[in-house]
């Protein structure tokens, strides 16, 4: 079972205190600008996995193998907060973090985020995306999206179980609870 946290106070009690964060959520949720928000807060490295871990440019996908390597030698360092929800990886990650943050947003919320994002920043790559991958949309990306909560939560709750019971995670379910949880730890939008 999970070791799921009930307040946003809770969440963040233990969020000034931690040295490694992982964020997982649905594209066009707002994980990656939590994620950024946080780790400029509190000092921690920033990892974008899709930046860092899943592509290369040109929207190549980066070996399995090669992943996991660069996973397992991020997962040492003592202060991070890794942004990606591929599951794939959560027995490398789970055990070495100290709280997981599942942004949960209302699919046409995340629709929206990704719409606006992809209109906005259309053929350029954002930052917290590899280079030669620019933005953008095409109706398996918003298939996905619309399909992510009923795929994903089951693994992502199968996963946190598995590999980290003890690790405590907070599901941000509005923005009204983003904004809170960003006031408590003092973080300006």
């Amino acid at each position: 079972m999970p070791n799921y946290l009930e307040t946003v106070e809770d969440a963040a009690a233990i969020i000034a205190g931690a040295q490694r964060i992982m964020v997982v959520g649905c594209s066009g949720g707002g994980k990656s600008t939590l994620s950024q928000k946080l780790a400029s807060r509190f000092g921690l490295r920033y990892i974008s996995m899709d930046r860092e871990i899943f592509w290369l440019p040109g929207w190549q996908a980066r070996p399995r193998e090669e992943q996991r390597k660069r996973i397992a030698a991020i997962i040492t360092e003592e202060r991070w907060l890794m942004d990606g929800s591929n599951p794939s990886s959560f027995d490398m990650r789970l055990p070495r973090s100290h709280i997981v943050l599942w942004v949960r947003m209302p699919r046409w919320l995340c629709l929206w985020g990704a719409v606006s994002r992809a209109i906005k920043g259309y053929g350029k790559a954002r930052p917290e995306m590899a280079e030669g991958c620019p933005e953008r949309i095409d109706v398996d990306f918003l298939r996905y999206i619309w399909n992510f909560e009923r795929r994903h939560t089951p693994i992502f709750e199968q996963n946190f179980a598995l590999y980290g019971a003890d690790v405590p995670v907070f599901q941000l379910k509005s923005r009204k609870q983003f904004s809170r949880l960003l006031d408590l730890l003092v973080i300006g939008d």
